[in-house]
């Protein structure tokens, strides 16, 4: 089951179907919290299109070469009328589809709305599909040195709403972001950690999905927009995400995500030839398994447990337990010494009685501020 790119020179190069897993998506950032003007299966058409394109080497007439079978393949279509459903994605994808995209500009906000694909090619006796790209969407997909987001095509392969997609795409752009940050530093603790915790308002959220005029009960926005699509992600993705509603006064206002990653032993695959990236990753979790192994003995944790603030799932996630260690304990050790320990299980007992919804999503940061805005009151009564 090929797939055929082009190459330098008009040559075709085929790649098998079960290369699919190593290629990937990039595209500007952007083109990601951009609106797309498309229903699902012109949106994973696009996608899948962008994952043939060599970043660094402009494909000739803006062009790339599918085949028909791997599209089928990709979209599991099986049935008699796969024929039909092709052309009629096709068609809708070249009348309906675009992308409007917003980007801040020196003079003001500036909007391009763009088809992204206004030409496809194919017939009945062969198998290729011929698929050029607007000269207008290539800047967004090709010499990327800044501000843009990779993930893998496969990931997008069972998902099966256009909200899905949407969501896929943001949430991988802000947790690529908290993984580059927390490798090569750059951010204040508190920056980096918001990566993985993104928030967004309605408003941009509904401008992003494109449901500003649809779904307005907000439990149908809930369910549509936001549950079934986290559902999807969760079970066919390598990400877990959760979610926290923020008020204002009495209507929604935001939403914060709470984003971890599966351990998979193919993560980030596509970047194994990266040995700047694989020295940084090596010492990231060697440094987190000697924190890991630290917290497992701390009191605290026994304590957390006690007071019902970490369970023993929370305990079988490195990331967390040698977040706690880093960023809180040693902060308990302040109270200890300014309080005793009976100061530190008087706090976590407080704490546990005001817990808020959102620590669900990261414990170790609703920890660390709730000792935060402690210590201080602490101290100030010591003197």
């Amino acid at each position: 089951m090929p797939i055929i790119t082009e190459k330098a020179k008009n040559q075709k190069q085929v790649l098998t179907l079960n290369e699919l897993e190593k290629r990937k998506v990039v595209e500007n950032n952007a083109l990601i919290t951009s609106v797309a003007k498309m229903q699902k299966t012109a949106l994973k058409m696009f996608e899948l299109a962008v994952s043939c394109i060599d970043t660094e080497n402009v494909p000739e007439n803006n062009t790339v070469y599918l085949s028909k079978e791997e599209l089928f393949s990709f979209f599991e279509v099986g049935s008699n009328s796969k024929h039909t459903q092709f052309k009629e994605a096709i068609e809708i994808m070249q009348k309906q589809a675009y992308f409007k995209i917003k980007s801040n500009k020196a003079l003001g906000i500036e909007y391009e709305s763009i088809v992204p694909i206004p030409y496809v090619k194919w017939n009945d006796y062969n198998d290729e599909v011929t698929i050029q790209f607007s000269e207008h969407i290539m800047p967004y997909l090709i010499n990327l040195k800044a501000e843009f987001t990779q993930y893998k095509i496969s990931e997008l392969q069972k998902l099966n709403s256009k909200y899905s997609i949407i969501l896929y795409r943001w949430l991988t752009m802000n947790y690529n972001q908290y993984e580059h940050y927390s490798n090569k530093g750059g951010r204040r603790e508190e920056q980096v950690e918001e990566y993985r915790n993104p928030q967004i308002s309605i408003r941009e959220l509904r401008e992003m999905t494109d449901t500003v005029e649809e779904y307005q009960k907000m439990s149908h926005f809930t369910t549509w927009v936001l549950e079934k699509p986290l559902e999807e992600i969760n079970d066919h993705t390598s990400f877990n995400v959760a979610y926290d509603k923020v008020k204002k006064g009495r209507s929604v206002d935001s939403i914060v995500f709470h984003i971890t990653k599966k351990r998979r032993a193919d993560d980030n695959s596509y970047k194994l030839e990266d040995k700047t990236y694989q020295e940084a990753k090596a010492e990231k979790e060697a440094n987190e398994d000697r924190l890991y192994a630290k917290a497992m003995k701390s009191k605290y944790t026994k304590l957390l447990l006690e007071n019902f603030l970490l369970s023993p799932y929370e305990m079988t996630d490195p990331a967390i337990m040698a977040d706690l260690q880093k960023n809180v304990y040693p902060k308990y050790d302040e109270l200890k010494t300014l309080r005793e320990l009976e100061g530190v299980k008087k706090h976590l007992s407080y704490v546990r009685e005001k817990q808020e919804p959102y620590s669900k999503g990261n414990i170790a940061k609703y920890l660390k501020k709730a000792i935060e805005q402690y210590l201080p009151a602490v101290k100030r009564q010591e003197l």
